[in-house]
């Protein structure tokens, strides 16, 4: 195995992967949220840096060709499941995500079947896409979950008349309810609708993946 650079990039972008998770159980929200969508960001970045240094530095290998996609999926499975878990399981978020869930266990298994065969089938610039709609929808599901621990934290105690009249203007937001409830909302709406996106890009990637398989599962005569 060669180590280098990009090899040691990816490396860490899967290890940040069980991480995310790790934040909810050793921090109390909303810094569990920060610290894993710091943490998913940096390693959403390391996804395009690794693979740009690979390419531009001549140092692709069958390690970082092997770990680049493991990573990817690894840090799109747990992030999911943290969200989906914390989201109280709404169906929103529970559909797209078993979608996304199917398709990437789906592929995974159908790619460990066909073997070296599997490398004859090359990434889509779609299932590029995909996995961008993917990380940009997970960062800001995680993004929502910050705003909502704020605002949270920022009216207890209050009277939710006090609250009403606060954001329809009535009463000085003084602690800056308004950009916090906004920031929820807007983050938890745009979140949903670019995981709908996501897992649409998610199903069509994974049809033509294996309509594209079709020759190489026939039994030969």
């Amino acid at each position: 195995m060669t180590w280098n650079l990009p090899n040691i990039l990816t490396t860490l972008r899967l290890l940040a992967a069980p991480a995310v998770a790790v934040m909810f159980l050793y921090f109390t929200r909303p810094y569990a949220d920060w610290f894993a969508l710091l943490l998913f960001v940096s390693a959403a970045i390391t996804d395009w840096f690794d693979g740009y240094l690979a390419r531009s530095l001549k140092q692709v290998t069958k390690l970082g060709t092997m770990l680049d996609p493991i990573a990817d999926k690894a840090m799109v499975v747990v992030a999911l499941m943290v969200i989906v878990g914390y989201s109280s399981m709404s169906p929103w978020l529970v559909l797209p995500a078993t979608v996304i869930l199917f398709r990437e266990v789906f592929v995974s298994g159908l790619r460990e079947f066909l073997g070296d065969t599997a490398g004859t089938l090359k990434v889509t610039k779609l299932a590029k896409w995909k996995t961008t709609a993917q990380m940009v929808a997970i960062a800001v599901l995680f993004a929502q979950g910050v705003f909502e621990h704020y605002f949270g934290m920022s009216i207890f105690g209050m009277d939710n008349a006090l609250v009403i009249d606060i954001l329809d203007g009535r009463e000085e937001d003084v602690h800056g309810l308004l950009w916090k409830y906004t920031g929820m909302i807007w983050a938890g709406h745009a979140g949903v609708w670019l995981l709908w996106l996501a897992a649409a890009l998610t199903l069509i990637t994974g049809l033509d993946y294996f309509r594209k398989s079709i020759p190489h599962l026939k039994d030969t005569q």
